[in-house]
C-alpha cells in the first residue's frame, strides 16, 4: 500500500478518508458534501423516530394483549398467524391494515430476545442501509463511521474500478468501516429486486436521472424504511427538454419561477407512482433544491387502503402564458356518506380558456406532487441535531441555512411566486418583500419564503388578491403607459376590490429574519458544480468545471512533473514558427 500510495490522493470528509487516484478511474464530487451530510441529518433522525415508534408499538401492543390461557393457545395462534405471511396480504380495511403492520415480529428489522427471566423481548435491530451506485465509497464510509446506531451497510457498484477502489478505502478506514460496510459488484437493479423489503435505507444517488432505478428500490425498502433519492438532470425536470421529463418521470414540466420545485414534486409524483403499483405509499419527510441537483427523503408504507389516497395529493398546474399567475388541479377527490369515504374524480375545469387576469392562455403541466413535501417535525428535530454537534458537519453552514429556511416554509401550499416577475409583468417598481408580506398578511392570508428561491414567497392568497394588491401598489408608483395587448396593461386597467393594507405587519418578517440568521449562502469556492465522470479524459476544457488549477496539476502529472504540458509546448511551437517568419526576408 506505501509503495502505491504516490498514485493517490488522500481526500478526507468528515470522519472518512478515501484514496483517490490521479487518473479520475473513479467519480469523487466534491460538491456533494453539502448531499451527504443532509443525508447524514436524515439517518441520525430516523434511527430516533424509528426507536420511538418502535417503543410506542411495544407498549400499546402490551396495553392491548389479549389474555393468553394456561397452555399459550391464544398466544401460539396469533404468533402463527404472524408469521404465515399475512401481513403481505392486501387489506381493504384500514383497521385491518394497521393491525397488519403491526406484525413486526416477522420483519427483518426485528428480531426475538429471550431474558434471563425467560420472557420474549422484541428488540429492534439497527438499520441496514444500501448504498446503490457507491462509486468510491466515501458516502457509506462516512454512514458506517459518523452514524451511531446504523447496521450494516451494502455499497454496490457495476463497474469493477469502482469496486476495488471501495475495497481499499473500506480496508483504509479501519476495523469500524470493514465491520459494517461490504461492497459488491453488481447491477443495482437487479441486486434491489431480488432483495425486496430487505433494506431500512435505500441510497440512490446517480449521476443524472434515478428513472430507472425507482421500480426495484421501492420494493427493496422494507415497511416504514427510508428511500433518499437524487436527480441530477434538473435540464430535464425543469422544462428545458419536457418531452424526455415525460418519458422518464410520466409529468410534463413548465418554465416557470418555480420550476424547480416543481422538479422536486414531479420527482416525489414519480416515485409514488412506483410505489403504488406494488400497493406501498409514500410520506415525505425532507425534499431539497440545492446546487445543482434535487433530492428527497421519503417513508415508504404498504396499505392497500391508503394507496387510494393518491389522486388526493396530486395535481395538474395551469400556468398562464401571460402573466405569473398559476392554478391547480387536483386529480381527485373524496365524498363522506355517512361513515363511508368514496372517491371521486376530481371537478374541472380549474381554469377557463382564457385567463380572468390577463386574458392569455394557459399551459398545462403536471401531475406533479401538491401535498406537503416537508415534515415540520422532522425538520425541527434535524435542525436541532445539526446546531448540537455542528463540528460533526463539514458544510454546516450551508445545511443549517437550507434547513432553516425549509423549516419557515408553508408546507401546506404547492409553488411559489417570485415579486421581480410580478412587478416584470407590470413595468412596475418592486415594492420591498416587507412591505409586499405586510399587505398579504394585512389581507387575512399567509406568506412565507421558500428554500428554492430567496425571491419566492409561498402563499395562500389566491391570484386575484395578489394582482390587486399590485394594482394598489402601482396606483402609489404610477408606471408608464403600455401597449393594449400587454399582460400588465389589462391587469391594471381593472380596478382593484380589495384595498390593499401596506402598513408593517408584525409577522412579516420569519424569526430567522428578525434574528439575522443566513439562509441563503453564496458557493464557498469558485466553479462550485458537478465534476468530471469517472473515466473521462481531463483537459483544458473542463476549466469551468474543475477550475484551472485542477486541470494544470492534472496536466503536468501527466507529463511526469513537467509544468510545460502539451498545449504549453504547442503554444512554444507556434511562437517560435511566429519568430522565425517575423525574421525571414520578404521577397520582392
Amino acid at each position: 500500500m506505501a509503495a502505491d500510495l504516490d498514485e493517490f490522493t488522500i481526500v478526507k470528509e468528515g470522519e472518512a478518508e478515501i484514496l483517490m487516484h490521479a487518473k479520475n478511474e473513479v467519480f469523487y464530487n466534491k460538491t456533494q458534501v453539502n448531499n451527504r451530510d443532509i443525508s447524514i441529518a436524515v439517518l441520525r433522525t430516523f434511527i430516533s423516530k424509528r426507536k420511538e415508534e418502535h417503543e410506542a408499538k411495544l407498549s400499546k401492543r402490551t396495553k392491548s394483549a389479549p389474555k393468553v390461557s394456561e397452555n399459550g393457545a391464544a398466544e401460539s395462534s396469533v404468533d402463527e398467524e404472524k408469521c404465515n405471511g399475512n401481513s403481505e396480504v392486501p387489506k381493504e380495511s384500514s383497521e385491518v391494515s394497521e393491525k397488519t403492520s403491526e406484525a413486526e415480529p416477522c420483519s427483518s428489522s426485528v428480531e426475538m430476545v429471550k431474558t434471563t427471566e425467560g420472557k420474549v423481548r422484541v428488540e429492534l435491530k439497527p438499520p441496514r442501509v444500501l448504498e446503490a451506485l457507491s462509486a468510491s465509497g466515501l458516502r457509506a464510509l462516512r454512514y458506517a463511521r459518523e452514524i451511531e446506531g446504523i447496521g450494516q451497510i451494502v455499497a454496490l457498484d457495476n463497474d469493477k474500478a469502482s469496486v476495488e477502489a471501495c475495497r481499499r478505502n473500506i480496508k483504509f478506514n479501519g476495523p469500524v468501516a470493514i465491520s459494517k460496510v461490504e461492497s459488491n459488484l453488481a447491477d443495482a437493479r437487479v441486486y434491489m429486486l431480488t432483495h425486496p423489503k430487505e433494506f431500512d435505507v435505500v441510497d440512490l444517488d446517480p449521476y443524472g436521472s434515478p428513472s430507472v432505478f425507482l421500480d426495484s428500490a421501492v420494493q427493496s425498502v422494507a415497511d416504514g424504511g427510508i428511500l433518499m433519492c437524487t436527480a441530477t438532470d434538473m435540464a430535464v425536470l425543469c422544462g428545458g427538454n419536457g418531452e424526455v421529463c415525460y418519458s422518464k418521470y410520466g409529468s410534463y414540466p413548465l418554465r416557470g419561477k418555480y420550476c424547480h420545485e416543481m422538479a422536486l414534486r414531479i420527482l416525489l409524483a414519480s416515485i409514488e407512482s412506483h410505489a403504488n403499483r406494488y400497493k406501498r405509499y409514500i410520506v415525505p419527510v425532507l425534499s431539497v433544491q440545492m446546487d445543482f441537483y434535487v433530492r428527497v427523503f421519503v417513508r415508504v408504507y404498504t396499505s392497500a387502503s391508503a394507496m387510494k389516497n393518491t389522486p388526493l395529493k396530486l395535481s395538474y398546474v395551469y400556468q398562464c402564458i401571460g402573466c405569473d399567475s398559476f392554478h391547480l388541479q387536483p386529480i381527485g377527490r373524496t365524498l363522506a356518506k355517512n361513515k363511508s369515504v368514496k372517491y371521486m374524480p376530481g371537478f374541472g375545469p380549474a381554469v377557463p380558456q382564457e385567463c380572468t387576469d390577463c386574458g392569455k392562455k394557459f399551459n398545462m403541466g403536471g401531475p406533479i406532487w401538491s401535498a406537503p413535501i416537508h415534515d415540520t417535525e422532522w425538520v425541527a428535530s434535524m435542525l436541532e441535531d445539526v446546531k448540537s454537534i455542528k463540528a460533526r458537519y463539514p458544510a454546516y453552514e450551508r445545511i443549517s441555512a437550507v434547513l432553516t429556511t425549509i423549516s419557515e416554509e408553508l408546507p401546506d401550499v404547492p409553488l411559489f411566486l417570485s415579486l421581480h416577475n410580478l412587478c416584470g409583468t407590470l413595468k412596475c417598481t418592486s415594492p420591498s418583500a416587507v412591505i409586499f408580506r405586510s399587505a398579504v398578511i394585512n389581507a387575512g392570508y399567509r406568506i412565507s419564503g421558500t428554500h428554492v428561491n430567496p425571491l419566492g414567497l409561498k402563499s395562500d392568497a389566491p391570484m386575484d388578491v395578489i394582482w390587486d394588491i399590485m394594482r394598489c401598489w402601482v396606483k402609489n408608483h404610477p408606471v408608464k403607459a403600455q401597449a393594449p395587448d400587454q399582460a400588465g396593461s389589462v391587469i391594471l386597467a381593472k380596478e382593484p376590490v380589495l384595498q390593499a393594507n401596506f402598513a408593517r405587519a408584525v409577522a412579516s418578517l420569519s424569526k430567522a429574519q428578525a434574528k439575522k440568521v443566513a439562509r441563503f449562502l453564496p458557493n464557498p469556492e469558485r466553479h462550485w458544480g458537478p465534476k468530471v465522470k469517472a473515466g473521462r479524459t481531463i483537459t483544458s476544457k473542463h476549466i469551468s468545471l474543475l477550475g484551472p488549477d485542477a486541470v494544470n496539476g492534472y496536466l503536468s502529472h501527466e507529463n511526469g512533473g513537467d509544468e510545460e504540458g502539451p498545449d504549453a509546448k504547442r503554444l512554444k511551437t507556434e511562437n517560435t514558427e511566429e519568430e522565425v517568419n517575423d525574421t525571414t526576408p520578404e521577397v520582392s
